[in-house]
């Protein structure tokens, strides 16, 4: 540099961040945010950090979990379609406490972007929403961050926190679980949210579909497949957690059956699985027929048509069935409780 040479000016914007853009989509999401919010809330949009006030419980425990989306973001930029995820990631997140016996109280969010398009930060932001508002859950706040160098143009990432309550004596744990007890499964209505870094190899390399082209064996388009909203089992779980029927329950995530459903089982228990007793997804034996996958592995990868399984005792299982009736609820008698054995999860 010249002696008493003046540098160049460089802006924030010259390393690829863009504030007003930035400020452009918090305006688009204001609403959308302030939609979902209670009495329990007391702060306002834009503040440091959000303000819940915990009344009207005697004893609560509370529930945290944390989660994204995975590479269905990935799925969702192909198709230009930004909506359905925030569903999916907040749903994931009602279901993953709820199964602890928690009521969902508030979520915060994280978006991070190479490039902010205010557009696609209120669609993602308006799924969020939606979600929160079905199942009575306040988007206390949030998070938006432009990184270029980080994540490419087009590229986006999410992840969602959220805090639930329940009293301490209605936590579930799996503890009361027993011998002989009953297994419900109640069906996914697709991939969810795992198993999209395997499907994405399977249907776009190996078997070199377009996002937008019309699938015969999956009767739609593959974007239309893979963005099926993870859905949420908050009316089914709490129906059944108030009656006092639901001794344990397994959101069947990344890991599937096999994995999942020994989470909520005690030590000395396992769990035998009646294959054929619930309609399995199209979508699921067309990724094996692709893959040519082992079975294990396909267990392992994919929920296979079940997002849910709840375990109730064989004596109250009528009052559960009508119980999940009345709420037009489908479910599957798939299987049950057993003693030791090899596996902690059998198929049979």
């Amino acid at each position: 540099m010249k002696k008493n040479s003046k540098p160049a000016t460089v802006r924030y914007q010259d390393a690829g961040v863009n504030i007003d853009e930035a400020e452009r989509g918090v305006r688009h999401i204001k609403q959308l945010v302030k939609e979902t919010l209670s009495p329990a809330v007391l702060t306002g949009i834009g503040s440091f950090g959000g303000g819940f006030h915990l009344k009207g419980w005697k004893n609560p425990v509370l529930i945290s979990s944390i989660d994204g989306a995975g590479t269905k973001v990935k799925v969702a930029a192909m198709a230009n379609k930004y909506d359905t995820v925030g569903q999916d990631l907040v749903n994931h997140c009602v279901n993953d406490i709820m199964v602890q016996g928690a009521t969902p109280l508030f979520f915060l969010d994280y978006f991070a972007t190479g490039k902010l398009k205010a557009e696609v930060l209120r669609d993602v932001v308006s799924g969020m929403a939606i979600a929160c508002k079905e199942n009575g859950c306040a988007l206390i706040g949030g998070e938006t961050a432009e990184m270029p160098g980080v994540y490419g143009d087009g590229d986006f990432d999410i992840a969602g926190c959220i805090i639930g309550a329940v009293e301490k004596k209605k936590l579930l744990t799996g503890a009361k679980v027993k011998e002989g007890d009953l297994l419900l499964g109640l069906p996914s209505t697709g991939l969810h949210t795992n198993g999209y870094s395997l499907a994405r190899k399977l249907l776009f390399d190996v078997a070199k579909y377009k996002i937008d082209q019309e699938v015969g064996d999956l009767g739609c388009t593959v974007a239309e497949e893979l963005l099926k909203v993870h859905r949420s089992y908050r009316k089914p779980l709490s129906a059944l957690h108030q009656a006092g029927l639901l001794k344990a329950a397994a959101h069947i995530t990344g890991g599937g059956i096999t994995d999942n459903l020994p989470r909520v089982l005690p030590e000395g228990l396992n769990a035998e699985i009646d294959l054929g007793t619930w309609p399995v997804l199209p979508v699921f034996p067309l990724l094996k027929h692709l893959g040519n996958m082992p079975d294990d592995d396909y267990r392992r990868t994919f929920n296979l048509g079940i997002g849910m399984i709840f375990v109730v005792s064989e004596g109250k299982a009528k009052k559960a069935e009508k119980i999940l009736s009345d709420l037009h609820e489908p479910f599957y008698h798939i299987g049950h409780i057993t003693g030791k054995q090899k596996e902690r999860v059998r198929y049979k």
